[in-house]
């Protein structure tokens, strides 16, 4: 089955363009000319990529991204931005929300399908180091010197807890991420993960994220009583939502 692309853009030939670019390569297109109307159809049609312009009247890409972060079924999909800024704090603010790449207006059509090709590569790795989770029944919580056992592709792993550095839910699944920046698929719930992994040593720090505090490295206050939060040999911060902010203060982080 193709993959889906939907194209978030308010002007019209650049949108058109990168439709008939992308029907070129053999992707199946959506469009959207506007935030709103992108949020409706990404939320209704599920691609698998979203390509969304920043400087849109109404919804700009910033609440587009922000819009769909928030909601489980949308989380997932790789974000790659069109602008015409360049400016740090773009850049910073759209990575905070969780875009996965940045596209420079006027750009190359080579560098929009590589950008495009990486974020299915990503995709594609994950499945491709997908793991049935096979450790026994465990009762209680893992101490930080518990090993876990699972199968890559019939064979052993085994994944010490203190080497995870942090989990994301990856719709019904999640990826752990390694200190050796190896991804594991696993078939357990981000809640299932946080009701054994050591209190102390891991913190949920968003509906679909635990990271490990042993390798944060940097914290700053955000907006609307939020953090960021930078991890050891991870390029893309992480927010600390409002909710879960309270946590991170209890621990003394």
């Amino acid at each position: 089955m193709k993959k889906r692309i939907l194209v978030i853009e308010d002007e019209k030939p650049v949108r058109e363009n990168i439709l008939t670019l992308l029907t070129e390569e053999g992707y199946g297109v959506l469009s959207a000319k506007n935030g709103q109307e992108g949020i409706v159809t990404a939320k209704a049609e599920k691609p698998d990529l979203i390509i969304c312009d920043i400087m849109m009247p109404g919804i700009d890409g910033y609440g587009v991204l922000k819009e769909l972060a928030g909601d489980p079924s949308t989380n997932s999909i790789p974000f790659i931005y069109l602008t015409a800024k360049f400016e740090k704090d773009d850049l910073r603010k759209g990575m905070q929300l969780g875009a996965d790449d940045y596209i420079f207006k006027p750009f190359k059509s080579e560098d929009l399908l590589k950008s495009i090709e990486a974020r299915f590569n990503r995709i594609q790795m994950l499945k491709g180091e997908f793991s049935e989770h096979t450790e026994e029944p465990h009762s209680g919580r893992y101490t930080i010197d518990d090993r876990i056992f699972i199968s890559v592709s019939g064979k052993p792993v085994l994944i010490k807890i203190k080497e995870i550095v942090f989990i994301s839910a990856e719709n019904q699944y999640s990826s752990l991420t390694l200190d050796d920046e190896k991804n594991y698929l696993l078939r357990k719930s981000i809640s299932n993960w946080q009701a054994v992994l050591p209190e102390k040593m891991f913190l949920r720090i968003h509906r679909s994220t635990i990271i490990n505090l042993d390798f944060i490295v940097k914290i700053e206050k955000s907006y609307n009583s939020s953090f960021i939060v930078y991890l050891k040999g991870v390029h893309k911060p992480f927010i600390i939502s409002k909710r879960y902010s309270s946590l991170l203060r209890r621990e003394g982080v």
